[in-house]
């Protein structure tokens, strides 16, 4: 069972580890709601470059490094390289920063729900950490 909540990130700091289309998804909501997004990877999609150009997150070409997570409320992980990920997750976990971990929930504190929305109403549906069972339900629900 996951308990579920609502977080209010209007201009508090995430970091986004990663730069691959599973991360630029995960951008779009972080953006809308006001957070203040940095994103850690070493090449990024054009639509985060896009972002970074406007100013509207801060892109760092890099690798991740565990000061990173510096002064962050939550951060979200979504590389192609396990070691990165574990070490996101691990260094989260030290200093009891919620972390989604994509691709093992299991290892994550935090999971993205799928996302039904419909006459001012949203709803997050959290299927038991299977994303593709929760993406049906919610197409269902809208």
């Amino acid at each position: 069972m996951t308990y579920p909540l609502g977080l209010q990130l209007r201009g508090l700091d995430v970091l986004v580890v990663g730069g691959g289309p599973v991360a630029t998804r995960r951008i779009s909501p972080l953006l809308e709601d006001g957070a203040r997004v940095t994103v850690v990877a070493p090449t990024v999609s054009q639509e985060i470059r896009d972002w970074n150009g406007r100013g509207e997150l801060r892109w760092q070409a890099r690798a991740f490094m565990p000061s990173d997570l510096d002064q962050v409320w939550l951060v979200l992980t979504h590389t192609s390289d396990p070691a990165t990920q574990d070490l996101v997750s691990e260094e989260a976990a030290r200093r009891k920063i919620f972390c989604v971990k994509g691709g093992d929930p299991e290892a994550g504190t935090a999971w993205v729900p799928s996302v039904a929305e419909s006459h001012g109403v949203t709803v997050g549906v959290n299927a038991n950490k299977d994303p593709r069972r929760a993406k049906r339900i919610a197409a269902w629900l809208e």
